[in-house]
Protein backbone atom coordinates (compact mmCIF):
# COMPACT_ATOMS: atom_id res chain seq x y z
CA UNK A 1 0.00 0.00 0.00
CA UNK A 2 1.25 3.14 -0.53
CA UNK A 3 1.71 6.45 1.27
CA UNK A 4 -1.04 8.46 -0.64
CA UNK A 5 -3.56 4.95 -0.22
CA UNK A 6 -2.43 5.11 3.80
CA UNK A 7 -3.08 8.73 3.85
CA UNK A 8 -6.75 8.84 2.43
CA UNK A 9 -8.07 5.89 4.58
CA UNK A 10 -6.41 8.00 7.71
CA UNK A 11 -8.37 10.76 6.47
CA UNK A 12 -11.92 9.17 6.16
CA UNK A 13 -11.61 7.29 9.77
CA UNK A 14 -11.03 11.11 11.37
CA UNK A 15 -13.44 12.37 9.19
CA UNK A 16 -16.06 9.19 10.34
CA UNK A 17 -14.95 9.79 13.80
CA UNK A 18 -15.84 13.45 13.46
CA UNK A 19 -19.04 12.62 12.01
CA UNK A 20 -20.06 10.45 14.99
CA UNK A 21 -19.55 12.29 17.49
CA UNK A 22 -22.08 14.57 17.49
CA UNK A 23 -24.67 11.42 17.44
CA UNK A 24 -22.83 10.65 20.57
CA UNK A 25 -22.77 13.46 22.30
CA UNK A 26 -26.75 13.85 21.31
CA UNK A 27 -27.46 10.53 22.80
CA UNK A 28 -25.58 11.12 26.44
CA UNK A 29 -27.20 14.33 25.78
CA UNK A 30 -30.55 12.74 25.89
CA UNK A 31 -29.73 10.18 28.43
CA UNK A 32 -29.13 12.75 30.89
CA UNK A 33 -32.51 14.55 30.09
CA UNK A 34 -34.35 11.56 30.64
CA UNK A 35 -32.32 10.64 34.07
CA UNK A 36 -33.06 14.34 35.05
CA UNK A 37 -36.71 14.17 34.18
CA UNK A 38 -36.64 10.50 36.07
CA UNK A 39 -35.31 12.61 38.56
CA UNK A 40 -37.24 15.73 38.37
CA UNK A 41 -40.61 13.22 38.40
CA UNK A 42 -39.47 11.16 41.41
CA UNK A 43 -38.75 14.54 43.46
CA UNK A 44 -42.05 15.70 42.41
CA UNK A 45 -43.86 12.99 43.47
CA UNK A 46 -42.01 12.75 47.02
CA UNK A 47 -43.15 16.07 47.17
CA UNK A 48 -46.42 15.67 46.56
CA UNK A 49 -46.53 12.86 48.48
CA UNK A 50 -45.39 14.83 51.97
CA UNK A 51 -47.65 17.52 50.85
CA UNK A 52 -50.32 14.98 51.12
CA UNK A 53 -49.35 14.01 54.51
CA UNK A 54 -49.25 17.79 55.69
CA UNK A 55 -52.54 17.99 54.04
CA UNK A 56 -54.01 15.31 55.86
CA UNK A 57 -52.41 16.34 58.97
CA UNK A 58 -53.98 19.60 58.58
CA UNK A 59 -57.48 18.16 58.23
CA UNK A 60 -57.24 16.08 60.87
CA UNK A 61 -56.66 19.14 63.37
CA UNK A 62 -59.79 20.71 62.36
CA UNK A 63 -61.19 22.47 65.13
CA UNK A 64 -65.18 21.62 65.17
CA UNK A 65 -65.39 24.08 68.28
CA UNK A 66 -68.17 26.30 67.39
CA UNK A 67 -70.48 23.44 65.88
CA UNK A 68 -73.55 21.81 67.55
CA UNK A 69 -72.73 18.38 69.34
CA UNK A 70 -75.08 16.14 71.15
CA UNK A 71 -77.20 13.30 70.26
CA UNK A 72 -80.46 15.65 70.13
CA UNK A 73 -78.87 17.83 67.57
CA UNK A 74 -79.70 14.90 65.21
CA UNK A 75 -83.69 15.87 65.56
CA UNK A 76 -82.76 19.02 64.27
CA UNK A 77 -84.64 20.15 60.71
CA UNK A 78 -81.52 20.06 58.11
CA UNK A 79 -82.91 23.72 56.84
CA UNK A 80 -85.67 26.26 57.73
CA UNK A 81 -86.07 28.75 59.90
CA UNK A 82 -85.69 25.78 62.78
CA UNK A 83 -82.32 24.30 61.54
CA UNK A 84 -79.36 25.70 63.23
CA UNK A 85 -78.02 28.30 59.85
CA UNK A 86 -82.31 29.69 60.47
CA UNK A 87 -81.86 29.82 64.12
CA UNK A 88 -78.41 31.38 63.98
CA UNK A 89 -80.48 34.66 62.14
CA UNK A 90 -82.65 35.15 64.95
CA UNK A 91 -82.62 36.33 68.10
CA UNK A 92 -83.02 33.56 70.69
CA UNK A 93 -86.82 33.39 71.60
CA UNK A 94 -87.42 33.46 68.00
CA UNK A 95 -85.18 30.76 66.85
CA UNK A 96 -86.23 28.70 70.01
CA UNK A 97 -90.43 28.95 68.69
CA UNK A 98 -89.16 27.44 65.40
CA UNK A 99 -87.73 24.36 67.30
CA UNK A 100 -90.59 21.94 67.53
CA UNK A 101 -88.33 20.13 70.57
CA UNK A 102 -88.78 23.36 72.60
CA UNK A 103 -92.84 24.44 72.22
CA UNK A 104 -93.39 23.99 75.81
CA UNK A 105 -90.34 26.39 76.77
CA UNK A 106 -91.55 28.62 74.18
CA UNK A 107 -95.00 28.86 75.93
CA UNK A 108 -93.80 29.31 79.57
CA UNK A 109 -91.66 32.27 78.47
CA UNK A 110 -94.48 33.73 76.51
CA UNK A 111 -96.60 33.13 79.82
CA UNK A 112 -93.75 35.00 81.67
CA UNK A 113 -93.56 38.32 79.66
CA UNK A 114 -90.13 37.42 78.82
CA UNK A 115 -89.95 37.15 74.99
CA UNK A 116 -88.77 40.49 74.70
CA UNK A 117 -86.07 40.35 77.24
CA UNK A 118 -84.64 37.54 76.11
CA UNK A 119 -84.46 39.07 72.28
CA UNK A 120 -83.22 42.22 73.30
CA UNK A 121 -80.64 40.67 75.50
CA UNK A 122 -77.09 40.65 74.48
CA UNK A 123 -74.33 37.72 74.72
CA UNK A 124 -75.84 35.55 76.52
CA UNK A 125 -76.35 32.01 77.23
CA UNK A 126 -79.92 30.17 77.72
CA UNK A 127 -79.86 26.33 79.21
CA UNK A 128 -83.17 25.17 77.10
CA UNK A 129 -84.90 22.47 78.57
CA UNK A 130 -86.86 20.15 75.81
CA UNK A 131 -90.53 19.04 76.22
CA UNK A 132 -89.54 15.74 77.31
CA UNK A 133 -87.88 17.50 80.17
CA UNK A 134 -90.95 19.91 81.17
CA UNK A 135 -92.81 16.53 80.95
CA UNK A 136 -90.90 15.51 83.90
CA UNK A 137 -92.95 17.71 86.15
CA UNK A 138 -95.94 16.13 86.98
CA UNK A 139 -98.65 17.71 84.95
CA UNK A 140 -100.57 19.41 87.94
CA UNK A 141 -97.14 20.68 89.44
CA UNK A 142 -96.48 22.33 85.67
CA UNK A 143 -99.71 24.02 85.25
CA UNK A 144 -99.56 25.34 88.68
CA UNK A 145 -95.88 27.04 87.87
CA UNK A 146 -97.43 27.82 84.60
CA UNK A 147 -100.12 30.07 85.68
CA UNK A 148 -97.77 31.60 88.53
CA UNK A 149 -95.91 34.49 86.60
CA UNK A 150 -93.64 35.01 89.41
CA UNK A 151 -92.72 31.14 90.13
CA UNK A 152 -92.54 31.08 86.77
CA UNK A 153 -90.26 34.06 85.96
CA UNK A 154 -87.79 32.77 88.48
CA UNK A 155 -87.40 29.05 87.18
CA UNK A 156 -87.02 30.45 84.02
CA UNK A 157 -84.49 33.44 84.05
CA UNK A 158 -82.70 30.64 86.02
CA UNK A 159 -81.60 28.91 82.91
CA UNK A 160 -80.05 32.48 81.78
CA UNK A 161 -76.42 33.60 82.15
CA UNK A 162 -75.35 37.30 81.38
CA UNK A 163 -72.15 36.28 79.17
CA UNK A 164 -71.84 33.10 75.80
CA UNK A 165 -70.36 30.23 77.12
CA UNK A 166 -68.39 28.18 74.64
CA UNK A 167 -67.82 24.22 74.99
CA UNK A 168 -64.58 24.95 77.15
CA UNK A 169 -66.47 27.05 79.17
CA UNK A 170 -68.63 24.34 80.63
CA UNK A 171 -66.03 21.82 81.84
CA UNK A 172 -65.59 23.42 85.41
CA UNK A 173 -67.83 26.47 85.90
CA UNK A 174 -69.82 28.60 87.78
CA UNK A 175 -71.64 31.08 86.54
CA UNK A 176 -74.21 33.73 87.56
CA UNK A 177 -77.97 33.29 86.34
CA UNK A 178 -80.38 36.22 85.58
CA UNK A 179 -82.41 35.16 88.23
CA UNK A 180 -78.86 35.77 90.62
CA UNK A 181 -77.99 32.56 91.74
CA UNK A 182 -75.66 30.16 90.75
CA UNK A 183 -75.33 27.45 88.92
CA UNK A 184 -72.66 24.94 87.87
CA UNK A 185 -71.16 22.79 84.79
CA UNK A 186 -69.19 20.45 84.29
CA UNK A 187 -67.73 17.74 81.85
CA UNK A 188 -65.78 17.69 78.38
CA UNK A 189 -65.63 16.33 75.27
CA UNK A 190 -69.13 16.60 74.03
CA UNK A 191 -70.88 15.34 77.59
CA UNK A 192 -72.12 18.33 79.85
CA UNK A 193 -73.43 18.47 83.23
CA UNK A 194 -75.72 21.65 84.36
CA UNK A 195 -76.07 21.35 88.64
CA UNK A 196 -75.11 17.59 88.12
CA UNK A 197 -78.51 17.14 87.44
CA UNK A 198 -79.58 18.22 83.76
CA UNK A 199 -77.56 16.91 80.60
CA UNK A 200 -76.59 18.52 77.44
CA UNK A 201 -78.25 16.84 75.03
CA UNK A 202 -77.65 19.77 71.70
CA UNK A 203 -74.68 21.94 72.95
CA UNK A 204 -73.43 25.13 71.36
CA UNK A 205 -76.84 26.06 69.42
CA UNK A 206 -75.98 29.85 68.21
CA UNK A 207 -79.20 32.33 67.50
CA UNK A 208 -78.38 36.29 66.73
CA UNK A 209 -77.82 36.92 70.14
CA UNK A 210 -77.27 33.72 72.20
CA UNK A 211 -75.55 30.40 72.28
CA UNK A 212 -77.95 27.80 73.14
CA UNK A 213 -77.35 24.17 75.14
CA UNK A 214 -80.36 22.38 74.86
CA UNK A 215 -80.90 20.25 78.14
CA UNK A 216 -83.13 16.84 79.76
CA UNK A 217 -84.10 18.45 82.62
CA UNK A 218 -85.84 21.37 84.31
CA UNK A 219 -83.45 23.38 86.32
CA UNK A 220 -84.91 25.17 89.68
CA UNK A 221 -83.64 27.59 91.59
CA UNK A 222 -82.61 26.77 95.26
Amino acid sequence: MNTVTRRTRRGALVLAAAAMLPLALTACSSDDGKDKAASDTKSSAASDTASGKADDSGSGDTNNADEPFGPACASVPKDGAGSFDGMAKDPVATAASNNPALSTLVTAVKKAGLVDTLNNAQNITVFAPTNDAFAKIPKADLDKVLNDKATLTKILTYHVVGQKLAPKDLENGSYTTLEKSKLTTAGSGESYKVNDSASVVCGNVKTANANVNIIDTVLMPK
